[in-house]
């Protein structure tokens, strides 16, 4: 399970990821990156790091509710693994493509890594 302090959830953020971010396109993924300078206004008044946030998207075409929802909890899980990875203020969409309902937790895994990768190789940030 991913965490909620890791969770994105405003519409804002979703958007603005999607269309400002970095994207990646995988055959059962669609990873959209956005690293931001600032924090977000609420929570300047904190003194600890903006986590990064991790938000799914996940479509009707993937299939019935209950595909979809196996889906959202891989994709989670998969999130959770790399987090260690991102930045503090980065923000990561993840958006499930209809193949995704067929793939292993261990594809998805490795397809995201490899779409982090491709991000992080083509903005010049490698790790």
């Amino acid at each position: 399970m991913l965490p909620a302090q890791y969770r994105m959830r405003r519409s804002a953020d979703f958007g603005a990821t999607v269309r400002h971010g970095r994207r990646a396109v995988q055959p059962d993924l669609v990873i959209y990156d956005r690293r931001t300078d600032t924090p977000e206004p609420s929570a300047l008044d904190s003194s600890t790091a903006i986590p990064p946030r991790v938000g799914l998207i996940i479509a009707k075409s993937v299939g019935p509710a209950v595909t979809r929802h196996r889906v959202a909890r891989r994709l989670r899980h998969v999130a959770r693994d790399v987090l260690a990875d991102l930045e503090p203020c980065e923000q990561l969409v993840i958006r499930a493509l209809p193949g995704s309902s067929n793939a292993t937790s261990e594809a998805l895994g490795g397809q995201l890594r490899a779409g982090l990768r491709s991000i992080r190789r083509t903005s010049g940030a490698v790790r």
